[in-house]
């Protein structure tokens, strides 16, 4: 996708796919008459719905997510952004996964629940495929960096936890009701698999917006469980202390990751 790079194409592209996104966004969100998200699917996809959802509050991180991919848009159409080799590499996969992001809306609103799940996996993956892409090579500057690099990892770190979520309607609404019987230790189990993968993607990455993303859902997911149904201590607080070991390891990643810039000489003997 990057070897098929057009400036202008690339940012009008990226320009559409955000205009898409917003639109969907609006329209889901009940701005035209609709229904929001969580009247949808027989509300699968509620904030007491399962185990792992979110209480209401964490779903206001999609207002910093769209304010940092609109100021990316904008940014990226730039004329100095246009033959930029960073964004070269990334602009077609961020252009994918904002109309993914916008897909999954309509598949909320119009499709089987398997669909948003179907969408949210593959958004996933091309987010990941951006991080990896941006880890290449360093931000010039604070803008850049807060725009591009933050925007595109906040977006990151919540569509984890996101698609964590959205596959738990889904098993919820299918499985057995005996599985119920055994939601603390399956949210456990679940929460100890999303250690693996975040603090790995960290580690790797040594980048701190996915790993603020992923943690805020977190900590929301321990507040619903604590304040409201279904209650969970258990579930809480392993919540808690998935969010604290993430934020820890990915702290210490960007602290190395940047010590790594300033001795260029050691990395070179390495």
């Amino acid at each position: 996708m990057e070897k098929q790079d057009n400036g202008i194409a690339r940012q009008v592209s990226v320009i559409a796919a955000a205009s898409f996104m917003l639109i969907s966004s609006v329209a889901v969100g009940g701005a035209f008459g609709g229904e929001g998200v969580a009247d949808q699917q027989d509300g699968a996809l509620t904030d007491q719905s399962t185990y792992l959802a979110p209480s209401g509050p964490a779903f206001a991180i999609w207002s910093v997510i769209y304010l940092g991919l609109i100021a990316y848009t904008i940014w990226q159409a730039l004329p100095a952004q246009r033959h930029d080799d960073r964004q070269r590499a990334t602009g077609w996969w961020v252009a994918l996964s904002m109309v993914l992001n916008g897909l999954w809306l309509v598949a909320a609103s119009f499709g089987p629940l398997w669909s948003t799940v179907l969408v949210i996996v593959l958004l996933l993956i091309v987010l990941a495929r951006v991080i990896v892409l941006l880890g290449r090579s360093s931000a010039r500057g604070w803008v850049e960096r807060t725009v591009v690099d933050g925007a595109n990892g906040l977006h990151f770190g919540w569509v984890t936890i996101a698609t964590v979520v959205n596959i738990t309607a889904l098993l919820t609404d299918v499985a057995p009701e005996a599985w119920g019987q055994q939601a603390d230790l399956w949210g456990i189990l679940v929460l100890a698999a999303v250690l693996v993968i975040a603090v790995s993607s960290a580690w790797a990455t040594g980048r701190i917006a996915p790993a603020l993303a992923s943690a805020w859902g977190l900590a929301w997911v321990a507040i619903g469980r604590l304040t409201d149904e279904p209650r969970s201590t258990p579930i809480a607080v392993a919540a808690i202390i998935v969010a604290v070991i993430l934020l820890i390891a990915a702290v210490i990643s960007s602290v190395r990751r940047l010590r790594g810039r300033s001795h260029p000489a050691v990395q070179k003997r390495r």
